[in-house]
């Protein structure tokens, strides 16, 4: 037998699911051992202290455990040595590489295989990504500042037909959200690690271009959107000059990772006036301290972290462990295995 451990909540019914992909599978769940989820796909948990009693249960849990399903959050220091017998993890984050560097877990689990949740995301990230683009566009926040202030004043807003999308990063999310853009009407010009032998049309968009090609597109765009993985090389890339590239007006929207965007020079270019809005959902320091500029500034749509979150998530990861643990039993290539030098 395989002793699959479940790591965070998941619902009774996906559990089932999991203990009828395959009789070699000993699916464990314990979740009076796990932190309570807050909200439908809460992989941390809220604060949470086992009895002496329900850690050591959880401590025989990890020990026999073969695969985990996702990282155990009360043992992020110790787990390696915890769980010594782990040959593969399933993680239920995208962006898992820069944690699993910090924890050192590629080296002192040499033999343990990750794999990313990616592509589970695609769908609600493009949704956060539409809706921002319409509410710039439609001035959602100016009509909710004049409901409040019970205000009748007639105004005009745009639309988004033949406006100018620049997407750094074209994997799964970032072909959802060039898909939607095309929709509406919008040009879309993608961004690629490694553009070569790929046709624009089959990631949904009109052009596309390697890195370097950044400093050149960035004046054409009317929304530049943030979806490359945080690895060495995308960290900080959008500064100041950057943002002085683009039109006056344009927005940026982040749903990639804080670290991608000098903060700083993004509250200076929206307050100047050169920006015209910022939609984050992710920021350098989460939470966002009370003081940042951004929480008060009335372009700023500040997320905390919830673009990708939806009460469906748990189903599209399940669906893609059931699929990984098939293969696994049958000796084949699973899905999303983390490169943990290049960090996705």
């Amino acid at each position: 037998m395989t002793n699959v451990l479940i790591a965070s909540w998941l619902e009774p019914e996906l559990v089932e699911e999991l203990r009828h992909v395959d009789p070699r599978l000993n699916i464990v769940y314990r979740p009076e051992l796990l932190r309570p989820p807050r909200y439908p796909a809460d992989h941390h948990g809220a604060a949470f202290e086992r009895s002496p009693e329900q850690e050591e249960r959880w401590l025989a849990h990890l020990a026999d455990a073969d695969i985990l399903f996702d990282f155990d959050h009360t043992h992020h220091d110790d787990l390696p040595e915890l769980a010594p017998r782990v040959r593969w993890l399933q993680a239920t984050s995208a962006g898992i590489g820069h944690f699993v560097r910090r924890m050192g877990y590629a080296e002192r689990m040499p033999d343990t295989v990750f794999t990313t949740a990616s592509g589970v995301h695609a769908r609600p990230l493009a949704e956060f990504v539409a809706m921002s683009m319409l509410m710039h566009v439609r001035r959602a926040r100016h009509i909710a500042r004049a409901q409040a202030e019970r205000h009748w004043e007639r105004f005009a807003g745009t639309d988004l037909e033949g406006r100018t999308l620049l997407l750094v990063g074209m994997g799964s999310i970032g072909r959802e959200v060039a898909r939607f853009a095309q929709a509406f009407g919008m040009s879309v010009l993608g961004i690629k690690r490694d553009p070569s032998d790929v046709t624009p049309a089959s990631l949904h968009a009109d052009e596309l271009y390697a890195a370097d090609a950044l400093p050149r597109l960035l004046p054409r765009a009317d929304f530049l959107v943030l979806v490359a993985p945080h690895t060495d090389e995308t960290e900080g890339m959008i500064g100041a000059a950057e943002l002085a590239a683009l039109p006056e007006g344009a927005a940026v929207i982040n749903i990639a990772r804080g670290a991608l965007l000098d903060e700083p020079a993004l509250i200076d270019a929206l307050a100047s006036g050169h920006l015209g809005g910022a939609y984050l959902d992710v920021f350098a320091e989460e939470p966002l301290p009370e003081d940042s500029p951004l929480w008060d500034m009335p372009n700023v749509l500040v997320s905390p972290h919830s673009g990708s979150t939806s009460d469906r998530e748990n189903r599209r990861i399940v669906e893609l462990f059931r699929d990984n643990l098939r293969r696994w039993l049958d000796g084949k290539p699973l899905r999303n295995v983390l490169d943990a030098a290049r960090l996705y």
